[in-house]
């Protein structure tokens, strides 16, 4: 709520007057005020509110820590609104959990000072807000990290598990009968070896004890996960849905399809819609030519979506969508990320907080959808590390949604190469050298301890070509031209030769073989033509009578 000048002077009067003190700070900030300080108090300052449950809590600038106005010049321009101080709106949010950023900033005059004064929300519901990934608190005069005796008291506020609420109308003919079944089977193998008896569990045993029935009685986990199509009439106006989209490489949508409960038996059929094709990357440091692959496995498309099930905030009534392009997946799932960062979310031996859907969570993994050790995402990164693909890029901008890229090829060689050379960096550097590829900003430190280690150069960081990789080729000089001499140059030679005629890719290996490098077999030529051929069929410069190898290949347009 906008206020004008005369209610916040009203306003920060009544606060100056108030002993209160653990959800408001004073600072003179007469010139400069850091930004990392700023984030810490608009963390703990929004904790203290949650805890003691105010609307808000109060930073002031312009103020001494004796409540005496002295005025302030932090980040002020000419006019009554400064721009600057709004844009912390945004660099506030690039750092919280959840994108939290403050309510609104005031700029006013109060007894002939300048006073700049942050209104900063009361964290969310049972979760810590942190900045850079760590919640912060007041103690006395004090900020500190949020100690555990608080952390336990936001955690332990009561929270409704959605899906253990009992659907009374609906009954277990409501349920589909292939995917109670599917589920036995996954339960069974799970615990038959130390639990045999778990093999002779009726049906209805097997719904109780998986929690998906309490007393007999159909919970929403249970029509989420078994239930029949029509069985979501059930649940009150929520409809659970998981819809896949195809999308062209100028955004256009190509087909889609949605995939309503049985949850248990859609993620296979979701998966089989993907388009899997095989893509050439290089995993060695010890030769110039690709490998083939396919752009994803299977593994990592099933954990996210088991992930995304587990996690959605059905209350929301949003579904859960993978979004399909040429080079990458996106999956998108309704609710805040539990974790807050996701830096925090890959730290060995991190454990969640809490569940959303502790029920439905505790279902899913007595069936072996997902582990509840809280390993699957960072093995989402280890799947991708080993593959030489980029990490998965979390975006966490929408305080309700979390989205998910998957990149099934390469984005630039040189990281490839560096974890091709180095298979032990540690999965933290790893993480810094996919932003560095991606061209998203680090800290300074991060950036020297990424240059100490030989990975990155320059002031703004730029990755390195592996030494290794240089030293098997020779120089990083002989590097640079053998891999210009195998893409520009070759490609520019098979554009020339398709402008005189329609070849077999054939033709095209034997009319540019004097060009390739020398101590190709015949099947690495074949391979790297067919590389090139790709690479302007995607250029939009060529393309192919027919998919197989003697189809002939012509310019294109």
């Amino acid at each position: 709520m906008i206020r004008s000048e005369s209610e916040m002077r009203r306003l920060t009067k009544k606060i100056l007057a108030n002993a209160e003190t653990e959800i408001v700070e004073y600072k003179e900030a007469k010139r400069k005020f850091g930004l990392d300080d700023l984030g810490k108090y608009f963390s703990a300052l929004s904790n203290e509110a949650n805890l003691r449950s105010a609307e808000c809590g109060w930073l002031f600038f312009g103020i001494t820590d004796n409540r005496q106005v002295c005025g302030t010049s932090y980040r002020q321009e000419q006019g009554p609104h400064s721009a600057g101080l709004q844009k912390l709106k945004h660099e506030i949010s690039q750092k919280t959990n959840g994108g939290m950023t403050f309510e609104e900033i005031y700029e006013y005059q109060l007894d002939g000072h300048r006073v700049v004064a942050f209104q900063i929300p009361a964290g969310t519901f049972a979760t810590p807000t942190t900045w850079q990934g760590v919640p912060w608190s007041r103690e006395n005069e004090s900020l500190v990290q949020m100690p555990k005796f608080k952390l336990e008291a936001i955690y332990g506020q009561s929270r409704p598990d959605w899906s253990r609420q009992i659907a009374y109308e609906a009954g277990l003919s409501d349920l589909d009968d292939e995917a109670v079944d599917f589920a036995y089977r996954k339960f069974v193998d799970k615990f038959a070896e130390t639990q045999p008896a778990i093999a002779s569990l009726s049906r209805d045993d097997l719904l109780g004890k998986m929690g998906l029935t309490i007393h007999g009685r159909v919970t929403n986990s249970a029509l989420v996960l078994l239930g029949k199509p029509e069985s979501v009439v059930f649940l009150g106006g929520i409809e659970p849905r998981i819809t896949w989209t195809l999308y062209s490489s100028r955004g256009d949508t190509v087909a889609y399809e949605h995939f309503e409960p049985p949850f248990i038996l859609q993620v296979d059929k979701v998966l089989g819609k993907i388009r899997n094709e095989k893509y050439r990357f290089f995993d060695k440091d010890t030769t110039l030519f690709p490998t083939e692959a396919r752009r994803y496995t299977p593994e990592v498309i099933r954990e996210l979506l088991h992930n995304a099930i587990a996690h959605q905030d059905y209350r929301l009534s949003g579904k859960i969508n993978v979004l399909e392009y040429e080079e990458k997946l996106v999956f998108k799932n309704e609710g805040s990320f539990i974790p807050g960062s996701i830096e925090q979310a890959i730290q060995s031996g991190y454990k969640p907080p809490y569940y959303r859907n502790p029920l439905l969570a505790n279902a899913m993994s007595k069936t072996g959808m997902i582990d509840q050790n809280a390993i699957g995402i960072r093995n989402v990164f280890d799947i991708q590390r080993a593959r030489l693909l980029p990490m998965p890029t979390y975006d966490l901008s929408s305080p309700d949604r979390v989205s998910v890229t998957i990149y099934g090829e390469v984005l630039n060689e040189k990281y490839t190469q560096l974890l091709a050379a180095e298979p032990d960096l540690d999965l933290g550097a790893v993480f810094l050298l996919d932003m560095v590829q991606k061209g998203q900003p680090i800290s300074k430190e991060q950036a020297k301890a990424l240059r100490d280690r030989g990975l990155v150069e320059g002031r703004y960081p730029k990755l390195l070509i592996s030494s290794k990789v240089a030293a098997v080729i020779g120089s990083h000089e002989e590097y640079v031209r053998a891999k210009g001499l195998e893409t520009d140059v070759c490609k520019e030679l098979i554009v020339k030769l398709l402008g005189t005629r329609p070849c077999s890719r054939a033709e095209i290996i034997a009319a540019i073989d004097h060009a390739l490098p020398e101590g190709m077999t015949k099947e690495q030529k074949a391979k790297h033509v067919s590389y090139l051929l790709q690479e302007l069929r995607k250029e939009g410069k060529a393309r192919a009578s027919a998919a197989t190898s003697r189809g002939k290949w012509e310019l294109q347009g």
